[in-house]
């Protein structure tokens, strides 16, 4: 048993060595997802992530600038390509910093499982939610170029739907660091004009 969890740790640190880290940051106005406002604030968005080739095992965090309540998150990631198909283990967790986080406690998670696919200008993902407080909710989104449309139910629908809505319809543009969406959502009855930048 030791020699196995020897040669783990050693093939660990081999993968680690070969692999590449990164970091990034998005500044956008609004911080928009999959049709909502979270926090109705400006949001400051890093990144730290790291790839070996095989699988990418990442941070990323949304911060709101004013402290706004729903404005903070602060996820972890892996995903691997197979084929044209990307799969992705994400662990949402929102922390309050009001006391009683509780990030150890898996009921405090959201944990989504998810398959995208990139065609030229067509893209697809599939996402669902297997733990949490939105369990069983499912999220769909096409694109194609600049257009994309998102349903979703459950966690996604502002009465927890269990049938499927049209929650966006976005229009994007980017230019060297900046990006633009117009994003409608028709089941919130609501729009937003969302501009950001890249370092």
């Amino acid at each position: 048993m030791k020699k196995i969890t020897a040669l783990l740790f050693l093939t660990t640190l081999i993968s680690i060595a070969f692999g590449e880290v990164s970091v990034g940051v998005d500044v956008f106005n609004r911080y928009v997802w999959r049709g909502t406002d979270y926090g109705n604030s400006a949001s400051v968005q890093p990144t730290l992530e790291y790839s070996n080739g095989v699988f990418t095992l990442g941070a990323w965090g949304a911060w709101s600038t004013t402290g706004a309540p729903g404005g903070n998150e602060n996820d972890l990631y892996i995903s691997t390509q197979v084929g044209p198909v990307a799969l992705t283990v994400t662990d949402y967790f929102f922390p309050t910093y009001a006391g009683g986080d509780d990030i150890l406690s898996l009921s405090n998670h959201i944990i989504e499982l998810s398959a995208g696919m990139d065609l030229g200008p067509v893209s697809s993902t599939v996402s669902y939610n297997v733990n949490g407080d939105d369990d069983n909710s499912t999220y769909l989104e096409l694109g194609y170029g600049y257009v994309t449309l998102g349903m979703g139910n459950g966690f996604y629908t502002v009465k927890d739907d269990p049938d499927f809505n049209l929650v966006s319809v976005g229009v994007s543009a980017t230019r060297d660091i900046y990006t633009v969406s117009y994003i409608l959502n028709p089941e919130q009855e609501t729009s937003f004009l969302v501009f950001g930048f890249s370092l």
